[in-house]
């Protein structure tokens, strides 16, 4: 039943991508060595998500455009201070540091999905990289599994910010903002 005090901001791909990066995240970032193949599938699954969503970024519905959300880092800052002192303004779609925390987990799981394909094709000889990296020594695998480490911990991080964010904005505005990644809706 829709409720005419709210408007449909989220669309499903935008929600589907959402939730199914927190399972395969979820899903990458406690399995490793003992469940090796679900690991890697997870991850596959991060790059296919990203690559879905970034194509959505250009040809998607108004507030799942990049063109809505990305502002510049001067706009990023002045929106984050007024968090701190409580006065930002309310944005029907991703407010300017929801845009920039998009920005960096798509980097961050970006190099943590490339390093962890390079890193299995160097270690287990397997996956796409497997040819390119097979054979490029015990010095190029530690390097790629402390780069692979770093970005996942740093992505791990971000997902901690990122929910701090959503509870706080909650607060300030008033909003269930998790339920509007669920039902797609928002007050009006």
């Amino acid at each position: 039943m829709k409720n005419p005090d709210e408007i449909k901001v989220w669309d499903p791909l935008v929600r589907l991508f959402h939730w199914g990066l927190v399972v395969t995240f979820a899903i990458c970032y406690i399995t490793e060595e003992e469940f090796m193949d679900l690991h890697v599938w997870s991850g596959y699954a991060i790059l296919v998500l990203l690559a879905v969503r970034i194509i959505w970024g250009f040809i998607g519905t108004e507030h799942a455009r990049f063109s809505d959300f990305i502002y510049r880092p001067s706009k990023v800052w002045e929106y984050t201070r007024e968090v701190l002192y409580c006065r930002a303004r309310r944005y029907i779609g991703h407010n300017p540091a929801g845009g920039a925390m998009i920005v960096l987990f798509f980097v961050a799981l970006l190099l943590t999905t490339i390093s962890g394909i390079m890193l299995y094709g160097a270690d287990e000889q397997a996956g796409p990289m497997a040819t390119i990296m097979s054979g490029s020594g015990e010095l190029v695998e530690d390097l790629l599994e402390e780069v692979h480490e770093f970005f996942a911990n740093f992505t791990l991080l971000l997902v901690f910010i990122h929910v701090g964010g959503v509870l706080f904005e909650s607060l300030l505005h008033r909003e269930n903002l998790i339920r509007a990644m669920i039902n797609g809706r928002k007050k009006a």
